[in-house]
């Protein structure tokens, strides 16, 4: 006898499909069961869920067409997660079910998923061996004593080079000695920043565990790999699986049944936002999991175990984190653990402002910080420049009349790239060479306007092209400049050659944008320079203070790491407005103090974390048909639950209004009351769905909701 299934899977955004549907199966199936069901003409990756499905009566549902044997069910406090993630960020529970699976494992069909199964190998046991950590400083020592003593959540609110890293590996060693079934989750916000932290993860813990007891999960993995990382982590450590996860954003919806630990590094980077699809924030969802994995182990009680920890490391924890791990009698909700001082007798770098103002126009070095370079790199030390731009110049344009390299199909400026002569758009990656001559008028003198990374390592090199390196005689003593950005790590395993040369001094001066202010641990950089980043200062995003100082603190925690040369560290900042309220916080190292006077601005505006938002965007093929139809959803909204506690904002044309030729506008959302929020934007879903179908909206393309949206 058969009987009903619901049956979560993958169906077409926007379709009102948005739970389980209804099969039947001749065998009784547990809830979590991966199973290949008929979905309209095709067959596809269905997770059978809890509960009943509505629909069909049980004689007319399809029937499931097989079952993926050799994998157990997912356990309910995934399936809970993705519930959560699910209703919270107003998405179809099977988009985000199925996306958290392997791109493979949704692809196989029974037959090849049985074939995949026969060959995997079982995983060889290992006996621990000793290992032997360094010494915990005073600052580690304490945190760990708080870690093991109290629920969490915990922000490990650490200094650049305080040694947070090792507290993350000490936590994890602790819950994996300590409970063989134990497993930990390390996520962090970008991949170039994996290999760096699984080097140190391997040499601390293949020796322990084994090397197959550490796996990555991200985006830069082949499908193949991606699919045997996540499958030896749904194994857990009983089976012989992963016992701690490595990844990004993604591995927040890693299966892990023995989790126990979360660590959440440099928490406060946007990057841990995604922005396609189900736009979910994996560190808000971490601090969910890890309340959901403990609440699930003592059903019933008011307050669990700590059965999963989180810990949230970063030097600028974001406003957010901050503002949560205020004091418990203050109202806050996270514990905040310190470490300001900098392991061994490294310093933080001194900080330096050069006031622009002062400088002759066009200057893009300042004298004074040419000349600190000049004799950073006579002492066999590094230097490093930031600038948050790439290519080498964002415009080209003609000196004789208006034409400017507009990208056809955005509403940007395509950047000039000398080094393969294109213009190329950073939003559609339309690219085109090099016109001969101005397109508009035929003049053949084009011109770059404003500077790139390519061009300030260009011009870099001429200005210091009379300088020699320390080195023995008959060397090649020029000076050496390398840029890392986005365009010189294109391919693969450039960007760990270029850090491996960094790493080994045979580079003088590192010139690249973001990429290089996070995360690494530069043993001979002993100055940073920042140019041009007064933009952020007035920007109509309220957030731009927030990640420019962010962004610079980080930047300056790559200088004297070192303690050979922490006394003459320094980070020199070329700015218009050196009497900036954030230089100087900045100066003073004094992140509290910033986050002070945002946090107190934002309550005073109403701005998060003082109120909560969500933006709404429509894709068009007009701006005039994007607004319609986000406004005309926007009259439908009265009287729907929570409306009485929302503010809804006129639609207006995003920042870059036109990419690849779609026009695209948003309106805000806004509510003292999270949960108002969420009531309204749930039911406001089937208006929007309706409003879609309206012959106003005629030319809407797509529309998209953004919960906690990180740009306005």
């Amino acid at each position: 006898m058969s009987s009903a299934l619901a049956v979560v899977v993958q169906t077409p955004a926007h379709s009102g499909l948005a739970g389980p549907l209804r099969y039947r199966s001749e065998l009784a199936l547990a809830p979590g069961t991966l199973v290949r069901v008929p979905l309209g003409t095709r067959e596809t990756l269905g997770v059978v869920w809890d509960g009943e499905a509505p629909g069909l009566a049980e004689g007319e549902a399809r029937p499931v067409t097989a079952v993926l044997d050799g994998i157990a069910p997912l356990n309910l406090a995934w399936r809970r997660l993705v519930g959560f993630a699910a209703g919270y960020y107003q998405r179809a529970l099977g988009e985000v079910a199925l996306a958290a699976l392997p791109p493979q494992l949704r692809e196989l069909d029974a037959a090849q998923w049985e074939r995949r199964l026969k060959r995997r190998k079982p995983a060889e046991p290992v006996a621990p061996a000793a290992a032997l950590p360094p010494e915990p400083s005073a600052e580690q020592a304490q945190a760990l004593a708080q870690i093991a003593a109290a629920p969490g959540p915990f922000v490990l609110f650490g200094s650049t080079g305080s040694g947070k890293t090792e507290v993350y590996l000490r936590a994890v060693q602790d819950l994996l000695l300590a409970d063989p079934q134990a497993q930990a989750l390390v996520m962090v916000p970008e991949i170039n920043l994996t290999p760096q932290l699984q080097e140190r993860f391997v040499a601390r813990f293949a020796p322990l565990f084994g090397r197959q007891a550490l796996v990555s999960l991200h985006s830069g993995m082949t499908p193949a790999q991606r699919l045997a990382s996540w499958l030896s982590a749904h194994a857990g450590p009983g089976a012989g699986g992963a016992r701690i996860v490595l990844g990004t954003r993604m591995a927040v919806f890693a299966s892990m049944p023995g989790l126990r630990l979360i660590v959440v590094d440099e928490e406060h980077d946007p990057s841990y936002k995604q922005q396609e699809g189900a736009r979910y924030s994996a560190r808000d969802l971490a601090i969910y999991r890890a309340q959901l994995e403990s609440r699930l182990a003592s059903p019933g009680a008011q307050v669990g175990p700590a059965r999963c920890r989180v810990l949230l490391g970063s030097a600028t924890p974001s406003l957010e984190t901050w503002h949560h791990s205020r004091p418990a009698a203050e109202g806050g909700k996270y514990q905040r653990l310190a470490m300001p001082s900098r392991v061994g007798l490294g310093r933080l770098p001194a900080v330096r402002l050069v006031d622009m103002n002062q400088q002759p126009r066009k200057t893009v070095f300042a004298p004074a910080l040419l000349a600190a370079i000049a004799e950073r790199i006579a002492r066999g030390e590094q230097a490093m420049v930031l600038l948050n731009r790439r290519g080498y110049a964002p415009v080209l344009a003609c000196g004789s009349c208006d034409w400017k390299s507009e990208c056809p199909n955005c509403s940007a400026y395509r950047v000039f790239h000398k080094i393969d002569r294109t213009l190329r758009c950073h939003h559609c990656g339309f690219t085109e060479r090099v016109p001969r001559a101005c397109p508009s008028c035929g003049d053949i003198d084009l011109a770059p306007v404003g500077r790139g990374t390519e061009r300030l390592q260009e011009h870099l090199e001429e200005l210091l092209a009379g300088l020699e390196r320390p080195g023995a005689e008959g060397e090649d003593r020029r000076v050496r400049v390398l840029r890392i950005d986005a365009d010189s790590t294109r391919h693969k395993g450039a960007l760990e050659t270029q850090l491996a040369q960094v790493h080994a001094g045979d580079v003088d001066v590192l010139v690249g944008t973001q990429m290089i202010a996070k995360g690494h641990d530069f043993r001979r950089i002993t100055l940073v320079a920042a140019l041009n980043p007064d933009g952020a200062l007035f920007s109509s995003d309220f957030r731009a203070p927030e990640r420019l100082f962010s962004l610079l603190m980080q930047a300056a925690g790559r200088a004297g790491r070192d303690a050979a040369h922490g006394a003459a560290s320094e980070m020199w900042i070329q700015t218009d407005h050196p009497q900036h309220a954030l230089f100087a916080a900045l100066r003073r190292h004094d992140y509290p103090a910033f986050a002070k006077a945002q946090l107190e601005e934002r309550e005073q505006a109403g701005m998060p974390p003082f109120s909560f938002q969500a933006l709404v965007r429509a894709d068009a093929r007009t701006q005039e048909a994007a607004q319609a139809f986000l406004n005309l959803a926007s009259q439908g909204a009265a009287g729907l639950p929570g409306a009485g506690d929302i503010s809804l904002y006129a639609a207006v044309p995003m920042t870059i209004q036109r990419v690849a030729n779609v026009e695209r506008a948003q309106m805000l959302v806004e509510s003292p009351s999270r949960a108002a929020l969420q009531r309204f934007l749930a039911a406001w879903l089937e208006v929007l769905r309706a409003t879609r179908q309206a012959p106003e909206a005629k030319g809407v393309i797509r529309w998209a909701v953004d919960v906690d949206p990180l740009s306005i």
